[in-house]
């Protein structure tokens, strides 16, 4: 009976080392392109819009909650303001409580809202302008 048991445990690891193995190959195509990355967070998601109309950098920033493999995560598009019409996006992968921590600053300053809860997670996904 136990040879049995043995044997079934091994075919779940395996399975679930093969199923890591895929994710982790299709999480890293995704980071490869930003813009694959955005494209992919955008569909089917409508997210939550911050308008920034008095700010000269900043002309939007939208949040999405995307759930992938039962786990939520949370990322915001910025959208910086380009010296002629419309703007450039650039997306980060943040924190659960950015939203909310960044809706209660940017009517004073969208600008050091950005600076103070988007800005810190510029790392994760590679995607963000180097301000250097």
């Amino acid at each position: 009976m136990s040879l049995n048991k043995n044997i079934i445990m091994k075919n779940i690891i395996m399975k679930n080392l093969i199923l890591i193995t895929l994710l982790l190959f299709s999480l890293q195509g995704f980071s490869q392109s930003c813009d694959e990355m955005m494209d992919y967070v955008k569909k089917g998601n409508f997210g939550t819009t911050y308008n920034s109309y008095s700010s000269s950098v900043i002309q939007k920033v939208t949040f999405y909650d995307k759930m992938i493999d039962y786990q939520s995560y949370y990322f915001a598009i910025v959208c910086f303001k380009n010296d002629f019409y419309g703007c450039s996006e650039y997306i980060y992968q943040v924190g659960s409580r950015t939203k909310f921590n960044y809706s209660l600053d940017y009517y004073s300053s969208a600008g050091k809202a950005f600076w103070k809860h988007i800005e810190p997670y510029n790392a994760n996904l590679d995607c963000a302008p180097d301000f250097e």
